[in-house]
């Protein structure tokens, strides 16, 4: 990181997660001594889209949003990435996103490039109506990069499988027959796969799994702090509380909560659904958002957004472990932070990557007409987590490295690959 973007990180400057994004590949860019020509194409997406959404509000006025797909690479398969609805929305965080769901497909091994799409809204403040209007519209934009075969979309931020069932149904309704592999993270009976809807919280505990079976150390008893409890940090918790996991705090955009005693995790699921946020939870005690990340904990879990661990409050970090549940929480020089200080770091496109792992088998699933019992998906699932796992740790072994540079040089390399191999067009 130069002085300048630290600088930036330690005033508590708006960070730009593509300038994150960036950091991150060169240093594994140069550790590999990558070609520059594949250097090139890698670091800069393959196309962007942006497009306008106008809505027709309830009110009879039309609005209109702003919205993005980008293709960060696409030379190991069809771009996957999921949509996000929120107001903070901007382009260059969606071409972080791809980049990221790049090298996540690669590191588990699946045959998807990256790509991601966002649009500038807060769909709090929109009827049911006006969403669906809103990602119908927004579909048919960008629908000229949809396809089962060449990007398929998934849910995200504020999006959910009702999102994907309106946008299954609008690229129908374009091509004249159903295509249900145009989307994952639909509805199960309109072709969505089982475990899907908790696969990415499952595969930051799988992931936790094979760490505690690296480092010698046992999960019983470990005491977890999450921030951000949708759907991510509350499927963590309701599958790593069977293990001994004991969730002591938890916060969200409402708030946060703790409780030495531990919080349990489906009763705190459903104070959730009813209640919006966590705050307000039986049983627990309000803390400062601010404090939750720093509180001493074995796991720590951000799986809200990105860019909340950064030079500014890492060295105040005191968990033993960070398992990344969001996409790019913990900036570059946080990291360098958290390494001196002995933080054993799960990085995200490892972590959280049991999302587009069971989006694939979602998208086999359709396009096979043939579909899978839950316990075969958590099956495969499992089986592709830890072996995901023990090949960023070989890796972090082998090299002398931190697992975050471990994952991005298994990653880069096997893109780095396909690209030499494929070549350049023409």
């Amino acid at each position: 990181m130069t002085q300048q973007a630290a600088g930036r990180e330690a005033t508590g400057a708006k960070i730009n997660p593509w300038h994150v994004a960036q950091e991150q590949f060169d240093l594994a860019a140069d550790r590999l001594d990558l070609d520059p020509s594949i250097r090139r194409v890698l670091r800069r997406p393959r196309r962007e889209l942006t497009v306008s959404v106008p809505v027709r509000m309830d009110d009879g006025d039309t609005q209109v949003f702003e919205g993005y797909r980008v293709h960060h690479n696409i030379t190991r398969g069809p771009a996957k990435g999921g949509i996000r609805y929120h107001p903070d929305v901007t382009l260059d965080e969606v071409r972080a996103l791809a980049m990221w769901m790049t090298w996540k497909c690669a590191v588990v091994g699946i045959p998807f490039g990256g790509a991601k799409g966002g649009v500038v809204v807060d769909p709090s403040r929109l009827s049911r109506h006006e969403i669906e209007g809103l990602t119908r519209r927004y579909t048919t934009e960008i629908s000229v990069l949809l396809g089962p075969d060449s990007d398929i979309p998934a849910p995200d931020v504020n999006t959910n499988a009702q999102t994907m069932a309106w946008i299954m149904d609008t690229y129908s309704m374009h091509v004249g027959h159903t295509v249900p592999a145009v989307v994952t993270g639909k509805p199960v009976h309109l072709g969505g796969s089982l475990g899907r809807r908790e696969a990415t919280g499952h595969g930051v505990t799988f992931t936790l799994q094979a760490a505690a079976d690296a480092l010698g150390v046992k999960l019983e008893g470990m005491r977890a702090v999450i921030q951000g409890y949708g759907n991510v940090g509350s499927h963590f918790a309701l599958s790593a509380q069977p293990l001994g996991i004991k969730v002591i705090a938890v916060g969200d955009a409402g708030g946060a909560v703790m409780s030495e005693g531990g919080i349990d995790a489906a009763q705190a699921a459903d104070w959730v659904q009813r209640n919006g946020s966590i705050v307000g939870f039986p049983g627990t005690r309000p803390i400062d958002p601010g404090e939750l990340l720093e509180l001493e904990c074995d796991v720590l879990v951000p799986a809200a957004l990105e860019n909340v661990i950064t030079g500014a409050n890492a060295g105040r970090i005191r968990a033993r472990i960070v398992a990344e549940g969001a996409n790019g929480p913990t900036t570059p020089e946080a990291d360098r932070i958290l390494q001196s200080k002995g933080v054993f770091m799960l990085p995200d496109i490892l972590a959280n990557a049991g999302g587009v792992t069971v989006s694939y088998f979602e998208w086999v699933q359709d396009l096979n007409r043939d579909f899978w019992d839950h316990e075969v998906v958590v099956a495969k699932l499992r089986t592709i987590m830890f072996r995901s796992f023990d090949e960023v740790w070989a890796m972090s072994q082998r090299e002398k490295v931190d697992m975050r540079t471990a994952a991005y040089l298994l990653a880069v390399d096997r893109v780095a690959q396909a690209t030499a191999e494929r070549g350049i067009y023409p």
